[in-house]
């Protein structure tokens, strides 16, 4: 009766967690190996101010994490700083183009949907973020992902979405080295 009871409190917690998160993606492709690697511009859609940057450090330092030891920024001129960066379209292709010049094989790039804390009593992060792996050599994306997360009261932002990226990431199946 008590194992029962363990495994009923167990499977509740389990259903109850994962409701505050979702994650969907396409079929990660077999890698080329030894292939080179970029992080491009991460559009901005949230309301937050520079969440598409902050975004990108945390890709990016979690593409390194999961193997990717050599990974490629674009150049800062592709991305104006200012307050409320959009990372246009034009910024996109213009980053993709520095890409293809630089012998980039695959190429991540993305958008911040959600990027702040909801209104209420608790306050609890909320994060949306999609990313896309681009094969640079025929401009097709390869794999992509969707992801949403809320996170606890005295979580913060940062917290939140370094665990979607890297659920995302894993998602992926990056080759390591």
């Amino acid at each position: 009766m008590k194992r029962t009871v363990q495994t009923l409190l167990t499977l509740a917690a389990t259903v109850w967690l994962g409701a505050c998160a979702t994650l969907d993606s396409s079929r990660a492709p077999q890698w080329q190996p030894d292939a080179k690697w970029a992080l491009l511009p991460m559009a901005n859609h949230s309301d937050t101010p520079q969440a598409g940057l902050a975004a990108e450090s945390i890709v990016f330092a979690l593409m390194q994490a999961q193997g990717l030891q050599q990974v490629a920024r674009y150049p800062a001129e592709l991305n104006p700083e200012a307050l409320f960066e959009t990372a246009d379209r034009k910024s996109q292709t213009a980053a993709l183009d520095w890409a293809k010049q630089a012998g980039v094989r695959y190429a991540v790039q993305g958008s911040v949907e959600e990027w702040r804390y909801k209104v209420g009593v608790d306050g609890e992060p909320a994060v949306g973020v999609s990313l896309n792996i681009i094969d640079v050599t025929s401009g097709n994306v390869v794999w992509s992902g969707v992801a949403g997360k809320s996170g606890w009261s005295r979580s913060s932002i940062a917290v939140t979405a370094q665990k979607l990226i890297d659920d995302l990431l894993d998602d992926a199946d990056l080759p390591s080295r």
